[in-house]
């Protein structure tokens, strides 16, 4: 008996250590390179169904509301109509009144509803709106021209982004690092940074004697000299610069890769919206810098189907996607070249401050 109960509980323990393991690997590959993207977009995805459950019937509840409207100002007139009134002073009086209350009630609904005519509220919660639209609010961006109507969608869009926004913030950390130390990688070989004399140029900071300095006060300090043979094996492997992470990009490169990207994205922009180029490099900018007007977005065009305003929605989303994480790139490496430069700066004070001494 006593055998049994051990080896159950050798066998619960077991277990509950597998599962534990289980679960320490799986968090851990979930906050990985990898795992955080997954997580961003299994976010956005998540709350692009959450959205649609919420809003879309909404929307079109909106939609039969403002038909009501009109199809009572159309009964109205042929009402009045049918009635014989041929006196003009009192056929425009009821006229008039019934176009105001019509008037009023359009604009109502607008301001106050979120009406955006019939067109507009069949594709603005499809699944690429609302996928765009939890990008937006994870982004910060904002671009206004959608907003929940419903209570519920005003409560779950707080709640979403009080998570939301933290996630995407470690998605940009970890995403911008990789493609930083990438891009230094590729930056160091396409150069071909070797030889000390370049290192010496480049990294002050890790020889902080002048030529000739070290090795005169080295002769002060010990009568004799000794003199040791380097091989050119021994001196790269010791030089910091030749080390691909120790390199900094300069800082025109990065605003050059900023407003490539933003130039690339305005002219696919102008092709698939029909803008001018100016327009869609603001809106370019204007996304990418979390500002988000929403004067200029996205949107439904006259003889586009469907399928077409879907694949603008989702082509936007994977822009801002891929470019932020661009900006967090070119942000970290002008981040190291300014740093490099104060420090460069503080080195050579000191060494002018030394000589005059």
């Amino acid at each position: 008996m006593e055998r049994r109960s051990r080896s159950v509980e050798r066998r619960h323990r077991t277990w509950s250590y597998k599962c534990k393991e289980f679960f320490r690997q799986f968090i851990a590959f979930m906050f990985s390179n990898i795992g955080i993207i997954g997580l961003v977009v299994g976010y956005t995805i998540a709350g692009s169904f959450m959205f649609i459950a919420l809003e879309k019937d909404a929307y079109k509840s909106r939609l039969e509301e403002v038909r009501k409207i009109r199809n009572k100002t159309a009964d109205t007139l042929w009402s009045v109509t049918c009635c014989d009134v041929f006196e003009e002073p009192m056929w425009k009086n009821i006229v008039h009144t019934e176009l105001l209350n019509f008037q009023n009630g359009i604009v109502d609904e607008v301001l106050n509803h979120g009406y955006e005519g019939e067109k507009a509220s069949t594709n603005r919660w499809s699944f690429s709106g609302s996928f765009l639209y939890s990008l937006s609010v994870i982004t910060t961006i904002g671009y206004g021209n959608v907003a929940p109507r419903t209570e519920w969608g005003k409560l779950a869009t707080i709640v979403y982004a009080i998570a939301g926004m933290p996630l995407f913030l470690l998605y940009l950390s970890n995403i911008g690092d990789i493609l930083a130390k990438s891009f230094k990688w590729i930056y160091a070989k396409c150069h071909g940074f070797q030889g000390c004399s370049k290192c010496l140029a480049k990294y002050p900071e890790n020889y902080p004697y002048p030529n000739g300095e070290q090795e005169q006060e080295g002769s002060q300090e010990d009568e004799g000299d000794i003199e040791t043979e380097y091989s050119e094996e021994d001196e790269w492997s010791s030089d910091p610069g030749n080390d691909p992470q120790t390199i900094t990009v300069p800082i025109t490169l990065c605003l050059a890769i900023m407003v490539g990207y933003v130039c690339s994205g305005a002219l696919l922009f102008s092709k698939w919206e029909n803008w001018v180029f100016l327009d869609a490099s603001y809106f370019c900018f204007i996304s990418l810098s979390t500002i988000g007007f929403g004067d200029i977005v996205p949107k439904d065009k006259e003889g586009t189907s469907f399928k077409g305003v879907e694949l603008s929605f989702i082509f936007c989303s994977m822009y801002l996607m891929l470019g932020m994480a661009l900006i967090a790139m070119c942000f970290n490496l002008m981040q190291e070249e300014v740093v490099h430069k104060v420090r460069t700066c503080g080195l050579v004070l000191k060494r002018i401050i030394l000589c005059r001494r």
